[in-house]
């Protein structure tokens, strides 16, 4: 049994990606035009293949500062709760109310309220638009944020509470961290003591949105970029680009996607998908095979 790609149905885009106890979780970017992006759904699956969908798990109405543009959720599971960090109102400078949020629950579909009742990070730092945040933890501990939009990409230490920011040992709150040909959605995580940072290439409305990545080692990088792993395969899809990552516990990695199915060509037009992510034995991805068949069912142990 394969899960066919999309893999959910309906226009949805940023998906991030989790696995909760025994349980694949999936929270997309509604994709529509920016004044109807006022939520979040989520959608659970037992195996990859069955999924089931938990409307507005986010909804505007929480967000008080909120009012168009909410985008690219990251979602992390700690001390039994859940937080989900957001993007909204695609401000385009520090002059308008907007940026990263963090929203909270007591279950992974939600009602998701506003932790803070405001933006996390409400400005621009090192030139970076504050959207398509990610979260990564360290082995110590640590959690990072990772984000950044107009072709900047930084990092920030989060509080053990997700309140706020610390500053690192030099003082400074948020470090660049921008890698060669970087556009968006920069994501992280460590396999076998090394550091790996992905990221966006490309326009989102166009047919050359990819993935890439770096390794390094440590999470401030420097990250030198190695080169690109998903693009668009015009006999199937384009547009292929701002992903997440699942591992499971037995040691398989997947890689959820949007692109845009062959011959679409609205902006909006974004489908969740996906296919295997493999490494060779030197420790580099593997180019990623878009299929439409997707992956085989593989319930949770």
């Amino acid at each position: 049994m394969h899960a066919g790609n999309p893999v959910i149905p309906g226009w949805y885009a940023d998906p991030e990606a989790a696995i909760f106890g025994k349980t694949y979780w999936i929270y997309p970017t509604w994709s529509d035009d920016y004044d109807r992006q006022l939520f979040i759904d989520a959608f659970s699956s037992p195996d990859l293949v069955r999924w089931t969908r938990h409307p507005h798990v986010l909804d505007v109405r929480a967000i008080h500062w909120a009012r168009s543009a909410m985008w690219a959720p990251a979602v992390v599971a700690k001390g039994g709760r859940y937080y989900l960090f957001f993007a909204a109102n695609d401000i385009q400078s520090d002059r308008e109310v907007g940026g990263i949020g963090v929203a909270v629950a007591d279950h992974p579909q939600g009602p998701f309220r506003d932790l803070l009742g405001k933006p996390l990070v409400g400005a621009f730092h090192n030139g970076a638009q504050p959207i398509d945040q990610s979260v990564f933890r360290d082995d110590d501990g640590q959690y990072y944020l990772i984000y950044g939009g107009w072709k900047h990409a930084n990092i920030a230490r989060l509080k053990d509470d997700f309140t706020g920011l610390m500053p690192f040992a030099d003082g400074t709150v948020f470090k660049e961290i921008t890698p060669e040909h970087y556009v968006e959605g920069p994501m992280m995580f460590k396999r076998d003591g090394r550091y790996y940072l992905m990221w966006s290439e490309g326009g989102w409305t166009g047919p050359d949105y990819s993935v890439a990545y770096a390794i390094g080692d440590s999470p401030l990088g420097p990250f030198r970029r190695i080169g690109k792993i998903l693009e668009q395969d015009p006999s199937i899809a384009t547009g292929a680009g701002h992903h997440s990552l699942l591992h499971t516990p037995d040691g398989r990695w997947y890689i959820v996607y949007h692109r845009r199915p062959r011959g679409e060509t609205a902006a909006n037009h974004r489908v969740v998908c996906i296919d295997r992510l493999e490494f060779d034995a030197r420790g580099r991805i593997l180019p990623v095979r878009m299929t439409r068949q997707g992956v085989e069912a593989h319930p949770l142990r």
